[in-house]
């Protein structure tokens, strides 16, 4: 089974989602989120946590950049889309399709990076603290 390594910049609140569905899931859209994007590579998922998600209060003034592995069939269902330039590509999941994509997911979902605004507060919930400490200078 071949997989193919993703990346998903989220803010605060959906992390915590994903820590309560035990690092294996990514949440259900919103009604005005009609796709999901993970990311192909590093770089592009810590620009859009450090630029776009460190600033939104949506966000909880916090980019963090997860890394999961999804097995490559799944992720073949996808066309990549550039979205702007080299290095920025993404593939494109349909929310109503969101859940087979979780199924796919090996391994979990991880931490790789944190970045944090000047609104940022910590948590109420201290597993998630403590994963964030870790990113936190």
């Amino acid at each position: 089974m071949s997989t193919i390594k993703l990346y998903r910049p989220v803010g605060i609140r959906e992390l915590e989602l994903i820590m309560q569905s035990g690092w294996k899931r990514f949440p259900a859209r919103l009604e005005w989120q009609p796709i999901f994007y993970p990311v192909l590579n590093q770089q592009y998922a810590a620009r859009i946590a450090a630029e776009w998600n460190t600033g939104d209060a949506f966000s909880g003034y916090c980019g963090v950049v997860t890394e999961f592995d999804v097995i490559e069939d799944q992720c073949r269902k996808y066309e990549v889309q550039n979205v702007g330039g080299a290095g920025y590509d993404e593939l494109w999941v349909p929310a109503e399709e969101l859940e087979a994509f979780n199924n796919n997911i090996v391994g979990g979902i991880r931490i790789i990076k944190a970045f944090f605004g000047e609104g940022f507060q910590l948590p109420a919930n201290n597993e998630l603290v403590e994963e964030l400490k870790k990113y936190r200078k």
